[in-house]
């Protein structure tokens, strides 16, 4: 049985302005200058900055990645660390699902993995993928079937296939009915707590936290598929970690969408010039210039990185859920 999830939830404007549609799938009216002046000024009164011009190096060049086990916290934020309700946290701590064994790509004593060394599950899957993105007055209507727009690898994973040493996930992929009604101005402020899901990508997949079930680092235990995606128990397909499907992924490029309604970018600023966890503030994201709603908008948003936690680790407006996903 597919699972069913429509969130509504109003959430009020704001002067900082956030969203943007798809290429092709939404319309609505231009950023207004008085609102873009707002970000920018909220952009240098405290707010990590993206620096033009500056070299951010390209530190996991090497594909070597810290592990990220058990980095939540409940009671505050912090950098590297995913800020997660006491709700979600009780899950967390129960343990339970996610990959049985630890990989051969662990190294340096668990503390690392090498992303190079890690399998993925077999297959070539094709899947009808819904997705459509519009601006509705305050808000951002995304509905998604959750059916990625790229192949997929075949779940639950065969006996065959060598990932079933390590992680032998049992869930299916099924067509869901989610809409999410997303601020179109989020309201910049202190960071708030997460559930399990974080947000919605354009390739019309689920955004999920940096854990698996039991507070682990999703990115290093459980074995994904060729474009980092799979399934869990409601046959929800969604990605942990930056998923190679997604071709733009540079730091002006908005690849999603956060459930607080700020956009979501890739990492790259240029050609080995790529950021990371240590670049970005405590809810992982800065401020500067995207292409929202066929405009250059300056903006706070959410980026996604190689290192844990990957993406949004705590929302700076707020969610309009943060339900365990």
């Amino acid at each position: 049985m597919n699972r069913v999830t429509v969130r509504l939830l109003t959430v009020p404007a704001a002067l900082v302005i956030a969203g943007g549609a798809l290429a092709g799938c939404g319309g609505g009216s231009t950023p207004s200058a008085g609102r873009q002046a707002a970000v920018a000024a909220h952009g240098s009164g405290g707010a990590v900055v993206l620096k033009p011009g500056k070299d951010y190096g390209d530190r996991y060049a090497d594909g070597i990645l810290p592990v990220g086990d058990g980095k939540y916290r409940t009671s505050s934020a912090r950098k590297g660390y995913v800020f997660v309700c006491a709700q979600y946290a009780q899950s967390l701590s129960a343990g339970g699902g996610g990959a049985m064994v630890r990989g051969p790509w662990f190294i340096d004593n668990n503390k690392k993995y090498d992303v190079n060394q890690k399998i993925h599950v077999h297959g070539h899957v094709h899947w009808t993928s819904r997705l459509h993105i519009r601006v509705h007055g305050s808000h951002r209507i995304v509905t998604t079937n959750d059916l990625p727009r790229h192949h997929t690898g075949v779940f639950p994973i065969r006996s065959t296939d060598p990932a079933y040493a390590y992680d032998r996930n049992p869930n299916h992929i099924a067509s869901q009915s989610i809409t999410l009604r997303l601020a179109r101005h989020p309201s910049y402020g202190k960071p708030q707590c997460e559930g399990g899901e974080v947000g919605v990508m354009n390739t019309g997949v689920m955004l999920f936290n940096a854990f698996d079930a039991g507070g682990r680092d999703a990115g290093a235990w459980e074995v994904q598929d060729g474009c980092d995606g799979h399934p869990q128990m409601s046959s929800e397909y969604h990605y942990h970690t930056l998923s190679s499907c997604i071709r733009n992924v540079g730091v002006h490029h908005v690849i999603g969408w956060a459930l607080d309604g700020y956009p979501i970018t890739g990492p790259v600023v240029g050609k080995h010039n790529v950021l990371t966890t240590r670049d970005l503030d405590v809810c992982h994201g800065l401020v500067s210039s995207v292409k929202i709603d066929g405009a250059k908008v300056r903006t706070y948003h959410y980026v996604m990185t190689q290192d844990f936690p990957y993406s949004v680790s705590c929302f700076r407006a707020t969610p309009v859920t943060t339900g365990p996903a």
